[in-house]
């Protein structure tokens, strides 16, 4: 009778307790609805009227853009892949002079952003540049211009989007290649395959969800690539979205590239997903799992291991950080012109309003979802962390178009004052697209951590009088701090090294090290773009060395 009573009055509580979900809900269903507004934008602005821009674009350069853009996902793909899959396979799988240093040492071409990595190959390979100096210094005077590659235009996109982002394929790649079991190496082994048999038939087939969620990341950042693209001269769909608003004040153009844009995007993943079908990658074995153990090379396979992740780490890292580095010393002036300390406050603040309001809001949505359990939440929650999967170019357009329809539509119809300038052109309206932006790095950062929280500690905390606001902020909250620190470098790493939006949304004479770079660069001032660069690549390299403990876990080291 007593447990009877006590299911009765635990199912009475809970009745209550499901009444006063509301808030939560209604916070978590606004939080989600609020970052797809400028998503939605994009698509319902496709049927509004445009310039005579448009018919003129359309039928001279649109073509170009479309072929430059995906002549340019295709090339870094197929180096990305090469790169980021052939350095986490050595480094998985073998131990060699330096493999424990090149493990994390590769992720550091993430403090890179490709427009950097423009600006060092240019200044290197230039006319009278960096490796004409070298040349003369070491060989004396002659023309060794004619001799010196140049790397510019489409290719010299290719190389600084690759080694930029390899990295995605080798983090991912190199996870999977870690926790795969030795029973995969040994089935090779007792069907006669060689090493390079057992690699592409056994062990690269087995990573292919890794692979595939790397390369999807590297052609998102590459279709949503401006700075690179427009150093070099290149027509791509993301320079036309720009140009289509700068050049000639066009939103709704803007707009229509954008809607193509993003069409682009959703069908590689509905390629890749109808590609896969019913294909399974997991490996079942009644031996169980086995670790593998990594084997050690020497001689010349050590040789030419070693030379292999010291050539991509020295590509990617050490190759635009020593340049920007040469300029830097070089043109002393440039270093103490530069206002380094309002940059460095300028990129912090940015970096710590973003974080707060990304962490804040993405517990909350994250703990709307989790008690409300409802379906509906849950599929818009699930559209909204789409907004990292839009070019930063695409979400600040979309922003500020939304914001002029909502001023001239609803504000001035209410008899109010214009919101335009306080949302654009302002530090309020670049942290709200940086929300939609980065949004799904917090909320599914928060998710995978509130997924090691059984339900029953809820229910628990429930039954001896806890709120539910005293249980996430005295349960939840400090069991997620590690999670929430992780989220907050990723965080701060990508709005250091953000352009587009930043660049399109900040307040007048508001700098980063970001735009500063930029605005040095397409004035042709490289020696000038070298000391914010060098400031960036530090900073970020700080930040991904204090994450590379989170991502390079190792059970079996």
């Amino acid at each position: 009778m007593g447990i009877y009573c006590g299911h009765f009055t635990f199912f009475i509580y809970k009745a209550d307790y499901n009444m006063k979900f509301n808030s939560w809900y209604l916070s978590s269903f606004l939080i989600s609805f609020i970052v797809l507004i400028p998503i939605i934008t994009v698509f319902t602005s496709f049927f509004e009227s445009t310039s005579n821009y448009y018919e003129i674009l359309k039928n001279t350069f649109l073509i170009e853009y479309i072929f430059n853009s995906v002549s340019l996902l295709i090339s870094v793909l197929i180096f990305t892949f090469l790169l980021g899959t052939g350095t986490a396979y050595l480094v998985s799988f073998y131990k060699f002079p330096g493999s424990n240093f090149f493990k994390w040492a590769l992720i550091l071409s993430f403090a890179v952003p490709p427009y950097i990595y423009a600006y060092s190959l240019t200044a290197f390979f230039e006319n009278y540049g960096t490796a004409f100096t070298i040349l003369k210094s070491l060989f004396g005077d002659a023309n060794y211009n004619k001799s010196i590659p140049k790397f510019d235009g489409m290719f010299g996109a290719i190389i600084s989007i690759s080694f930029s982002l390899f990295a995605y394929v080798y983090i991912l790649v190199r996870a999977s290649f870690l926790y795969q079991s030795q029973n995969l190496i040994d089935l090779g082994k007792n069907l006669g395959f060689s090493k390079f048999k057992s690699f592409y038939k056994i062990i690269l087939p087995a990573a292919r969800p890794a692979i595939v969620a790397g390369l999807s990341l590297v052609a998102m950042e590459t279709l949503a690539e401006f700075g690179a693209v427009d150093f070099f001269s290149i027509n791509t769909l993301t320079t036309g979205i720009y140009n289509s608003w700068i050049t000639f004040d066009d939103l709704a153009f803007a707009n229509r590239i954008s809607f193509f844009l993003l069409l682009f995007i959703f069908s590689l993943f509905v390629l890749e997903n109808l590609s896969r079908r019913k294909a399974k990658y997991h490996f079942n074995s009644r031996g169980g799992f086995k670790y593998k153990e990594k084997l050690k090379l020497s001689g010349n396979k050590a040789t030419l291991a070693f030379a292999g992740c010291f050539f991509v780490f020295f590509m990617s890292f050490l190759f635009p950080l020593s340049q920007m580095l040469y300029w830097t010393i070089k043109f002393p002036e440039n270093l103490f012109d530069l206002q380094i300390i309002d940059l460095l406050l300028n990129t912090l603040y940015l970096v710590f309003l973003s974080s707060l309001i990304l962490i804040i809001f993405s517990l909350v949505s994250n703990y709307g979802n989790r008690v409300s359990n409802n379906k509906t939440l849950n599929i818009l929650s699930t559209l909204s962390i789409s907004g990292y999967a839009i070019p930063g170019v695409i979400l600040a357009i979309a922003f500020i178009t939304f914001i002029a329809w909502f001023d001239d539509n609803i504000i001035k119809s209410l008899g109010f004052f214009s919101i335009k300038k306080l949302f654009i052109g302002s530090i309020l309206g670049l942290v709200l697209v940086y929300f939609v932006r980065f949004y799904s790095l917090a909320f599914n950062g928060i998710k995978s951590g509130y997924e090691k929280i059984n339900i029953s500690v809820d229910e628990s905390a429930y039954l001896l009088g806890f709120s539910k606001r005293k249980t996430f902020m005295n349960i939840h909250v400090p069991f997620l701090r590690n999670s929430l620190l992780f989220i907050v470098i990723l965080i701060s790493l990508e709005i250091i090294r953000e352009l587009p939006i930043t660049l399109i949304l900040r307040p007048f004479n508001f700098e980063t090290f970001a735009t500063t770079a930029y605005i040095s660069a397409s004035e042709d001032l490289l020696e000038a773009a070298a000391v914010p660069s060098l400031f960036l690549i530090l900073i970020a390299s700080f930040f991904i060395i204090i994450t590379s403990k989170y991502i390079l876990r190792e059970s079996n080291d």
